[in-house]
């Protein structure tokens, strides 16, 4: 859809965060053109005018620049209320953030491990970024240092089992709550939905290897990745009561179990960092390594400032609350494991200026 009033999306249907924004401007029905990453875009308009070589990116009608998909959908939110996106009912608003937080920072594993750990997964990226830039020697650097990273992500032989298993019953999981209903939360989607199809589309749905698991193994997640990418605009509503559906436990539970300890380790990391370079309020996205498990596997994973600044948002939405509103989010979340991220207390925080993660004193 594109009009004088449209919003420009520089992204790409491979990209894995393109696809957490990109469900949510068309459930609020905003007018947007989408724009393919070229190198052209990327040295014309992305790099200079937000210091990263990044995508997606969100330029306004009225010409400004957003960039980071958690920011781009806060905004959304804002300029565009109707239909809402975010909860307004604590313990499904908590659990929206907590999904998105999941989705974004553990969710990374499965699908970087099935697009660069299998030939065929990897052979049809190459070539898939090569036809979204239309430049076949930029896109195979780029795959190149995508699977390069995998390291550092925490995609190791160690860690490999637990990710595969992870993935499995994630999907039996989702399998089964979408068989009682459309969405996460209810019949419409919310913030939650919209982070976990980050991983889920561009990569696990599209990808060579784990589109065939996804296609044999959850056809439930198929339709509602569809779904997504084709909702009705403001159609559907949560769950009244701020309820939950029983079948969201079962996840609830396995993000608790698996992903839980991995954030839980980052934060750590990062506040050691911070502690220990008292003199730094630019930090970089990665400030070095630290050990973390899963499933009982010990492996390095890189220390990332940016992981303390999704890690604040469902605890800054947790502290909000009231009293008796924090009560029913730890009975909603009691034994789940996400109960324990909750009691986290940081000893730094990360704030944003402009397009910079910067270090921000302790209220």
């Amino acid at each position: 859809m594109s009009s004088a009033a449209s919003y420009k999306y520089y992204a790409a249907e491979i990209s894995y965060f393109s696809g957490k924004v990109r469900p949510a401007l068309r459930f609020k029905d905003i007018p947007f053109e989408e724009i393919a990453p070229t190198p052209e875009i990327f040295r014309q308009v992305i790099i200079p005018r937000t210091g990263l070589a990044f995508i997606p990116v969100l330029e306004t009608p009225g010409g400004e620049i957003l960039q980071d998909t958690s920011f781009m959908l806060d905004e959304l939110e804002r300029l565009h209320p109707d239909p809402l996106l975010y909860p307004t009912t604590p313990v499904q608003r908590v659990v929206a953030y907590l999904l998105e937080l999941y989705a974004d920072e553990f969710g990374v594993l499965p699908a970087m491990h099935y697009r660069w750990s299998f030939p065929e997964s990897e052979a049809k990226a190459r070539r898939d970024f090569a036809a979204a830039t239309g430049n076949g020697e930029n896109s195979s650097a780029f795959a190149d240092r995508m699977k390069g990273s995998l390291p550092m992500l925490g995609v190791t032989p160690e860690s490999i089992p637990g990710i595969e298993a992870h993935l499995r019953e994630l999907l039996d999981g989702l399998s089964d709550l979408f068989d009682e209903q459309p969405y996460l939360l209810g019949t419409q989607m919310s913030l939650g939905d919209c982070g976990l199809m980050g991983p889920l589309y561009a990569h696990l749905y599209l990808d060579a290897v784990p589109g065939r698991l996804l296609r044999e193994t959850a056809p439930r997640v198929c339709e509602w990745i569809e779904r997504m990418n084709r909702p009705e605009p403001g159609k559907g509503e949560l769950l009244a009561d701020d309820a939950l559906s029983p079948a969201l436990r079962p996840i609830l539970e396995l993000i608790g179990a698996d992903a839980s300890p991995l954030f839980i380790d980052a934060l750590a990391a990062v506040e050691d960092w911070a502690e220990a370079n008292p003199s730094v309020r630019e930090p970089p996205r990665a400030v070095g390594m630290h050990e973390t498990s899963l499933r009982g596997a010990r492996f390095q994973r890189y220390t990332s400032p940016y992981a303390l600044w999704m890690i604040q948002r469902p605890l800054d939405a947790y502290r909000e609350l009231e009293r008796d509103e924090r009560a029913r989010v730890d009975l909603a979340l009691a034994g789940t494991g996400l109960d324990q991220l909750l009691t986290l207390e940081p000893r730094v925080r990360i704030g944003k200026e402009g397009f910079k993660l910067v270090l921000e004193p302790k209220a």
